[in-house]
């Protein structure tokens, strides 16, 4: 009978977890609920996480879809992806006091459409269909925008004219697809414009990167992130792209033994809305598995901190 190998070393990727759009957001929910009670209604999971929204939840905030729902005179938060102009302008008809939880690198790309649109430029963007950050970036404007989500779109999209265009991105995508992606506009519409600053978020871009150094080191890689996390879905994707075995998990609770069986050295990183407390959670239940060691990986340290909005600072900001 063979020895079942059973995995003996973590790998922590470095960085991961909370970005800073992300630990804004959540700020910004909690000082609200502390300055105006409880409830605080917001506008879809402030971020997409399940644990973050469950938390939230049992401190008072509601989490609603259709501005209906929400009371005359209630305090509202708009979440990190960003909300089209109409639902801005419905929020401000209802008389609702607003606080926009929108990730600054996400309204970043709704001021370039802004300023371009009013130049004359229609757009390509690069997405995932139905995320709430491509809706609020194609919501920025009433036509004009058109949206591809892999190579053969490119070929497909008929913009109404290719003399003045322009790409822009869904922040949270794979930066190899969506430079892929890019290339192929750039190919069929030579004279488009790019963004001067790529889109793809730095948070999402340094967890691409750790996860390319770390894949070859180990046998298997979990990432921590809910199912509707494009960026956590992101990194499961590119180890597996990476030839690694990877599985995303929402918590320790889902992780599976035989996931384990043969490997002894495991990789461990986490997606941008994923707490530090879920990490550690899985890094307990996989030593219970066999683990003996936890080592962290070199990587980029981040120090990106973003303002909170007025009226929820404290004294000393």
């Amino acid at each position: 009978m063979t020895d079942v190998v059973l995995p003996h070393e973590i790998l922590l990727a470095e960085p991961r977890g909370f970005c800073a759009g992300v630990d804004r957001a959540i700020e910004i929910v909690e000082r609200a609920l502390h300055k105006f009670g409880r409830p605080i209604y917001v506008r879809h999971e402030i971020v997409h996480n399940t644990y973050v929204v469950n938390d939230l939840k049992a401190k008072g905030a509601i989490f609603i879809e259709e501005l209906s729902d929400v009371p005359p005179g209630a305090t509202l938060v708009f979440s990190a992806h960003g909300v089209s102009k109409a639902i801005q302008e419905e929020a401000r008809t209802r008389g609702f006091q607003i606080f926009d939880a929108t990730c600054p690198l996400v309204t970043k790309v709704h001021v370039e459409v802004a300023k371009l649109a009013k130049e004359g430029y229609e757009f390509i963007m690069i997405g995932h269909k139905g995320h709430p950050e491509v809706e609020g970036t194609m919501g920025q404007l009433d036509s004009g925008i058109h949206l591809v989500e892999d190579v053969a779109d490119v070929a497909r999209v008929n913009p109404g004219q290719s003399s003045r265009l322009a790409v822009v991105t869904q922040t949270t995508l794979s930066v190899d697809d969506a430079a892929d992606i890019a290339a192929a506009v750039k190919a069929r519409f030579p004279n488009v414009r790019e963004p001067k600053q790529q889109d793809i978020c730095y948070a999402t871009q340094n967890r691409q990167d750790a996860v390319k150094v770390m894949s070859p080191q180990v046998d298997v890689v979990i990432v921590v992130g809910s199912p509707t996390s494009s960026n956590s879905n992101r990194l499961r994707e590119l180890a597996h792209k990476l030839g690694t075995r990877s599985f995303m998990v929402d918590s320790a609770d889902e992780l599976q033994a035989e996931w384990f069986n043969g490997h002894q050295r495991v990789g461990l990183t986490a997606g941008a809305s994923a707490p530090e407390i879920l990490v550690r959670q899985v890094i307990d239940r996989i030593k219970e598995l066999g683990a003996v060691s936890v080592r962290k990986m070199d990587g980029i340290a981040e120090t990106v901190k973003f303002p909170l909005p007025k009226g929820l600072k404290s004294d000393s900001q």
